[in-house]
């Protein structure tokens, strides 16, 4: 595999990457408590693999009423910052590139996540379903729960939350990151106002799908304002597939989703943001992008596509020759590899992944994955 495709250079931004493989976003819940800050157990882990072309945090939430599980690290804080600048500085001392993942959840939360136990907010007055959130019930301990009913966010409120992604994006500078990545996937705010279904305003948010991606839009702007656009990322993870099971883990289905997203991905092109991540479903037959969709998503954007799912080396290789993508993330390979890219490489044999300690916990499961010994 060393010849592969996957391990050419790629330019991303002002950024030579040294292969085309990505370390994904992947939740991990492993920030400090009080607080919510990275660590250096969380140094440690992204250090270890920053053999990857290209790395992306774990979803970093960009105020408090962001958060939708316990133990998730955010970027509002200066505690916050200094913690992530641990984690820069060390993927920076082994030549690595990283971008932080700016998230914010919506109505996937629970009040007891919430400041002052208040309702999560989200475009519109409506609770998720199927789909759980993670709240501790002690030091230590927690439980999925239902996501409480959100409030619908008042016209002003939606502006403010503009500003306050900017923010999180000069936060994000401030801790040493390279650039930023926007999570509009996965049922999440941005998701939820691009979305028919969770999207019933009358406001200029809301209604016709040209308004629907307003605050893709405005977001997006004005976070490429403060890191430029060659620093910038968007994350979708379009879903054409209708079972709960997929509904669970990659969020809401449009009614035409190849429309939607086309559209989507043109107001990114406008802009003309770095990359486009696109998220696909990875469990035992699921489903794949419609093939149509993978070419017209490449006819309309010409930055870097990157492509996270159930990846192989193989099935990577053959996504970048076949030009539908430019860089391939590989999620639960490098959760228990952290020197993947050697792997791959020499075709030597994978670890496999304990997911009993994919969520919390401490350095088991998280940091003692060992490294290939020939």
């Amino acid at each position: 595999m060393q010849q592969s495709a996957l391990f050419k250079t790629a330019q991303l931004g002002p950024y030579t990457l040294k292969n085309r493989i990505v370390l994904p976003p992947l939740t991990r819940s492993r920030s400090s408590q009080p607080g919510n800050i990275a660590n250096d157990l969380m140094a440690t882990y992204y250090q270890q693999r920053s053999g990857a072309g290209f790395m992306v945090t774990e979803g970093t939430q960009i105020e408090p009423r962001g958060q939708g599980y316990a133990w998730t690290p955010g970027i509002h804080s200066a505690q916050q910052i200094a913690g992530w600048r641990k984690v820069t500085e060390a993927v920076h001392a082994e030549g690595g590139v990283i971008f932080a993942q700016l998230w914010h959840v919506g109505r996937v939360s629970h009040t007891s996540l919430q400041p002052g136990g208040q309702a999560p907010v989200a475009p519109s007055a409506i609770r998720a379903d199927s789909v759980k959130v993670f709240i501790e019930t002690g030091p230590g301990a927690g439980a999925l729960a239902e996501p409480s009913m959100p409030r619908e966010l008042t016209t002003a409120e939606v502006k403010e939350l503009v500003q306050l992604y900017a923010q999180a994006a000069r936060n994000a500078l401030e801790a040493g990151f390279d650039g930023v990545e926007l999570h509009c996937a996965n049922g999440y705010l941005v998701n939820q106002f691009i979305s028919a279904h969770s999207n019933r305003r009358s406001d200029e948010y809301g209604g016709s799908l040209h308004n629907r991606l307003r605050f893709l839009r405005e977001i997006t702007e004005a976070v490429a304002e403060v890191v430029g656009k060659e620093r910038l990322g968007v994350r979708f993870a379009p879903l054409f597939a209708t079972t709960d099971e997929d509904r669970v883990y990659l969020g809401l289905v449009e009614e035409d989703p190849h429309r939607t997203y086309v559209e989507a991905v043109k107001v990114l092109e406008q802009i003309g943001i770095a990359y486009l991540s696109l998220a696909e479903a990875d469990w035992d037959n699921a489903p794949e992008l419609p093939e149509n969709f993978r070419q017209d998503v490449r006819k309309v954007f010409s930055g870097r596509i990157l492509y996270a799912g159930k990846y192989t080396a193989e099935r990577g290789e053959r996504a970048i020759e076949a030009g539908w993508g430019d860089l391939i993330a590989f999620g639960r390979p490098f959760i228990a590899n952290p020197d993947l890219p050697e792997r791959i490489a020499n075709g030597w044999p994978l670890n496999p992944v304990d997911p009993h300690t994919m969520y919390g916990g401490t350095e088991q499961g998280y940091t003692d994955y060992p490294a290939y010994r020939a």
